[in-house]
Parts: structure tokens; C-alpha cells; sequence
């Protein structure tokens, strides 16, 4: 038997320290550790899909949290079946000593961690639809302030007219028209259109 730890932070800005060390605790390999830096809201997950090539009927994978497992509610249903009903793995979620398939397997037992399981997915997937609704009303709320969100725009210089004329004279290389106005070229493009648009007005 091998045992295997899975670990999942929603992005790269988040920490997964608390997650790891507490598989070092168990004494879980390096090796045998598996990392995604990504949203729990489907498994299609790299480090996700190499553990399932790995794991093997009789190991034990440890997962901290439900929601570190996932946070759609019937894909954590459906891969909780294929780890423990498919590939013949046990599970255990740290957090939840009641979610542990070596423990109680009478019938009583797996219908107890059944129901267990069956709670916090659906608690971990109303959190992730709770975390979606904040930050759309913050964005909501910011654009309603005058925040704009994405690239800053890059207007041109003041005399941007004048170094177009330059270029288009044929006295100006391209190359220098970019490095002058501070554009890159989509951008100069861009702003070429609307000041030519501008002086038709």
C-alpha cells in the first residue's frame, strides 16, 4: 500500500503551506504528493488526472478538505466513486475524521460518510457560487466608482501627429515611430485609426 496526499489552493497567490505540512505530519512522501493551483470547480486538473494514473487499488490518498478535493457538488460525488468504488482506493479527508473509507465499512457506516460526504460537497460548491457573487458585486460596486479593470490605455503622445507625418514621409523608420510614441505596434495601429478618424470629424 501507498499512500499519497492531494493538495489544491484556487491560485498561485494562495498558500498551500498548511495543506503540506500537514501531510508531512502523516509522513507522506514528496514524491507522492500532488499540487494544483486551481479552481476546485472541475477536476480537469493536471496534477489531479496524474494521481488517478498513479494511484492503485489498496492505497490510501489523504485529501484535507473536502473542498480542497473540489467544489462542484456532483463531480465530487462522481469522483469519490471513481477513487474508492472504481479504482478500489481508500479516502481520507483530515478535517473530517467521519470521512475515512477504512474506518466502519459495515453497511451503517458507509451510509453515515455517504451522507457526510453528501453535505460538504454541497456546502463546499454553495461557498464557491457564494465567493463568485462577492467578487461580481465588487466588480459591480468598482466599475459603479469609475475603477477600470484590465490594461491600463496607453494614449498616445502629444505630438503623435506630427511623428505620423514624419513616417509617412518616408524621413521616420517604423521602428523609431514606435520607441518615440511608446506604442507597440497593435497599439500604434490602433490609435493611428481613431486620430485618423478624428481629423475626418
Amino acid at each position: 500500500m501507498r499512500t499519497y496526499g492531494y493538495i489544491r489552493v484556487s491560485s498561485i497567490d494562495q498558500n498551500e503551506d498548511r495543506q503540506i505540512i500537514a501531510m508531512q505530519s502523516l509522513s507522506i512522501p514528496e514524491s507522492q504528493l500532488y499540487i494544483d493551483k486551481q479552481s476546485g470547480k472541475d477536476f480537469n486538473r493536471p496534477s489531479y488526472k496524474a494521481l488517478l494514473k498513479k494511484i492503485r487499488s489498496g492505497d490510501l490518498l489523504y485529501v484535507m478538505s473536502i473542498d480542497r478535493l473540489g467544489r462542484n457538488y456532483e463531480e465530487i460525488q462522481c469522483q469519490w466513486r471513481v477513487l474508492t468504488k472504481e479504482k478500489g482506493v481508500d479516502v481520507s479527508v483530515i478535517d473530517m475524521p467521519l470521512l475515512d473509507t477504512r474506518l466502519n465499512k459495515d453497511l451503517i457506516g458507509t451510509f453515515i460518510a455517504d451522507l457526510v460526504l453528501q453535505i460538504l460537497s454541497f456546502v463546499a460548491q454553495s461557498e464557491r457560487e457564494n465567493i463568485r457573487k462577492r467578487q461580481a458585486e465588487g466588480i459591480a460596486a468598482a466599475k459603479a466608482r469609475g475603477v477600470r479593470f484590465g490594461r491600463p490605455i496607453k494614449n498616445p503622445p502629444e505630438n503623435f501627429g506630427i511623428l505620423v507625418k514624419q513616417w509617412e514621409r518616408g524621413s521616420l523608420p517604423f521602428a523609431e515611430l514606435l520607441s518615440q510614441t511608446c506604442l507597440t505596434e497593435p497599439t500604434f495601429y490602433r490609435r493611428l485609426r481613431e486620430w485618423r478618424l478624428k481629423k475626418r470629424t
